[in-house]
């Protein structure tokens, strides 16, 4: 059909239409230029599908991939509900359990902030005795340094951790200066920290030193007690130092309870130690804290490097 021509045909049609024409015939001539478009609405439920038009097909089309993309939805959300029911079920048992699920970073971090704040009213208390490293070099105050982060670190993994209380410690010193070179965020540690001498801090009768030239060995870990480190890395091995300090002022002295769970292990340089590095010292601390169990506590912390293993370990 030319739509010219019907055009020119309607407008003729017009042209001699008396001009007193009233509106039904005027609304019967403007009928002739209504288009019949066959996509209305009400009529594409009612074609049937081998008639139907180009565009009706394509608005079926578009129809059913919509009716697709609301059930994916559906299904979706429905799947997350279950997960997110799955998870309130699992999280709930592991608290009870005592394990934590995997959280975000900030709550991590708010409860690490929390477990040890508590300890610092009811955990037991480790303090490092730094009142010993004016004599130690730059390499060994390096050593000190990472000692003391990684023993922090592993007493914010722990689920029972310690208060640790820094002594002898004065901002103004090349080790704090060292912390702070080496540790990102030492200046924010939750611990205390002191110019006082550890033997002027607490009250003498709740000392421990823990020192591996002591006659006692350490049977438990008392909370009542306040556990000493010397903050000492001196690599000409000077005997003693700790062990005499702790008599000079009358302090109960008390080593790690290597030989009555280990025995030595022959080796190539026949080298036997119980000398060890304070985080190695606390590791086994904590250990032995949570789990009650020296040798599976000393296995975490002394390494067979010093010459040591465990009594059922031997071949």
């Amino acid at each position: 059909m030319d739509w010219r021509l019907e055009e020119s045909h309607v407008l003729q049609e017009q042209d001699i239409l008396p001009e007193d024409t009233d509106e039904d015939g005027i609304y019967e001539s403007f009928q002739l230029l209504q288009i019949d478009v066959e996509c209305e609405p009400q009529e594409r439920e009612a074609l049937p599908t081998g008639s139907a038009s180009w565009c009706s097909k394509n608005v079926q089309r578009k129809q059913r991939h919509w009716e697709k993309i609301v059930a994916a939805k559906k299904s979706k959300r429905k799947q997350e509900k279950e997960r997110r029911k799955a998870n309130r079920i699992e999280n709930s048992d592991n608290s009870n359990s005592g394990i934590y699920p995997q959280h975000s970073k900030r709550f991590l971090r708010s409860l690490t902030k929390e477990k040890l704040l508590e300890a610092k009213h009811s955990g037991p208390r480790l303090c490092i005795d730094l009142s010993m490293t004016h004599h130690m070099s730059k390499k060994e105050l390096s050593r000190l340094a990472g000692q003391i982060r990684r023993l922090y670190g592993s007493n914010r993994k722990a689920d029972r951790p310690f208060w640790i209380c820094l002594t002898g410690f004065t901002t103004d010193s090349p080790l704090y200066e060292e912390c702070l070179r080496m540790n990102d965020g030492f200046s924010s540690y939750l611990l205390d920290i002191t110019e006082e001498d550890c033997f002027s801090v607490f009250p003498l009768e709740t000392l421990v030193y823990l020192t591996p030239d002591s006659e006692h060995a350490l049977e438990d870990v008392d909370l009542n007690k306040v556990y000493i480190l010397g903050g000492l890395v001196d690599e000409s091995i000077q005997k003693k130092v700790t062990f005499q300090k702790a008599r000079e002022h009358s302090v109960k002295t008390a080593r790690l309870p290597i030989q009555e769970y280990m025995v030595r292990r022959q080796n190539g340089k026949n080298y036997h130690s119980e000398i060890l590095a304070i985080n190695q010292v606390f590791d086994i601390l904590s250990t032995y804290f949570e789990t009650q169990n020296w040798p599976e506590a000393l296995k975490k912390g002394v390494s067979s490097r010093k010459g040591y293993v465990l009594q059922n370990s031997v071949e």
